[in-house]
Parts: C-alpha cells; sequence; structure tokens
C-alpha cells in the first residue's frame, strides 16, 4: 500500500485546513520543499501536492512550487487543485507531475476529463472523488453537487479509471479517523477499483487496517503534522512490506 503524504499549498506555503474551510489554514511550514525532503529522507515515495489557490481559482497556481519539489527530491508527486484546461495539464506534466487529480472537472466538464483520460492514460489521471453525505463536492470543496459518490466512481471505472482518491469531507482535518465503512463498501460494490483513503487519518494502527479492507494507498496530512504519526513510524512500516 502506498503512504501519500499531503502538501496542501497557499500562498507558496504548506498549510493545512480543517474540512476543506479556508478559514482554518494552519501554516506548518513556509518551505515545501524542506517538508517534501523530510518525507523522502525517511524511505516515502509518494507525495500528494495540493494547489489549494488553483482550487479556488479554477486554474493551476502552484506550479512553482511543484517544479521545485520534483526538481529536487525523487518523489513521485500527484498534483491536483484547479486543473480545468488541457494547458493546466499540460504545465502540470511538464513541472514534475507523475499524475494529476481531477475531482472538479470530471463533474462539470467530464468531456475533457474523459479526453484527458484517452490521451494520458489511466496510470496519469486519478479521478478524485470527494465527498460530503456521499454526495460529491467540487471546487476546493466549496459547493456539493447533485452527484452520488458510488454511481459517480463506477461510472468512470467505467470508462477506463484506474485510480480514484476519496476523501470524506467531514473527517479531512478531524483526527478522528477515516470512513471505513464507506471504502469497504466502494471496493465491494466496484471490484478492481485502486482506491486511495483520505482524510481523518489519526493514528498508525488506522494505516493497516485500510491496506486489510484493500485501499491502495492512503493519504496523511495533519496526523503527520500534529506529530500524531511520526514519520520514523512510517520508515519502519514501509520497510516491513
Amino acid at each position: 500500500m502506498r503512504i501519500i503524504p499531503a502538501i496542501d499549498i497557499i500562498n507558496g506555503k504548506c498549510v493545512r485546513l480543517t474540512k476543506g474551510d479556508y478559514n482554518t489554514q494552519i501554516i506548518y511550514n513556509e518551505d515545501p520543499l524542506e517538508v517534501a525532503r523530510q518525507f523522502e529522507n525517511h524511505g516515502i515515495e509518494y507525495l500528494h501536492l495540493v494547489d489549494l489557490d488553483g482550487a479556488k481559482a479554477s486554474h493551476i497556481v502552484n506550479h512553482k512550487v511543484l517544479e521545485k519539489i520534483a526538481s529536487n527530491t525523487n518523489l513521485k508527486i500527484d498534483f491536483g487543485g484547479g486543473l480545468k484546461s488541457d494547458e493546466d495539464l499540460y504545465v502540470a506534466f511538464e513541472s514534475g507531475a507523475q499524475q494529476i487529480t481531477g475531482g472538479s472537472i470530471a463533474v462539470k466538464n467530464p468531456i475533457i476529463f474523459k479526453s484527458w483520460l484517452k490521451k494520458y492514460g489511466a496510470d496519469k489521471i486519478i479521478l478524485g472523488a470527494d465527498a460530503k453525505n456521499e454526495k460529491v463536492a467540487v471546487s476546493g470543496w466549496l459547493e456539493e453537487s447533485d452527484k452520488e459518490l458510488l454511481p459517480f466512481i463506477k461510472q468512470y471505472f467505467e470508462n477506463g479509471i484506474k485510480y480514484v482518491i476519496c476523501t470524506d469531507i467531514d473527517k479531512d482535518g478531524m483526527l478522528k479517523g477515516p470512513s471505513f465503512d464507506l471504502y469497504e463498501n466502494i471496493l465491494k460494490q466496484i471490484k478492481g477499483i485502486n482506491l486511495i483513503a483520505s482524510g481523518g487519518i489519526s493514528c498508525f494502527e488506522e494505516i493497516p487496517k485500510l491496506d486489510e479492507i484493500g485501499c491502495k494507498g492512503v493519504i496523511i496530512g495533519k496526523a503527520i503534522y500534529e506529530k500524531k504519526i511520526s514519520l520514523k513510524r512510517l520508515e519502519q512500516y514501509i520497510l516491513s512490506k
């Protein structure tokens, strides 16, 4: 299972929000590269990098941060936040993203999202299925759509999507545990999907449990920054796999 720390960017700085609320912003480090290097130094291979300014602006904003991390580490970066056009995608991949995550675009403009899937392939394009009350949320979680979560994921799986990041927004940043039941249900209903759990991770013990139910990866944010899970413990887990 992939251990995927998250770096969320506002104004070029490493921040975390609670439940996606921009008013709850806490700055954890002025230099995201320093944070990324710490991850890499503990044997971590993957990074989830989110352009929160981009999510609000509906176009890529913090591509220079992506480029800086990609140029100075060997981390495999999946990048998301505000990717809306072919040009945004071109900039993201040119700046060093290995994969991109599309959330709002997959709801609001499925034609363009499916064209990316066709052009770049299912190993490069991740579906961001962020949910509130099992409805898909969009625009940096500022809006709730009328799309039901499971049919939404299922439809894209039938169109060739391999990877899905699913965040339960009500859990995000709360440090009260992830949505095990939700993930189990998705994996039961959609056989063969590579599901990446995100939101609510609060302690190390939840990680093997997510692995056990069949998640292919876990995104960890605030639990690392608030020192609920040590990088040393994650390093030992990675080495044991």
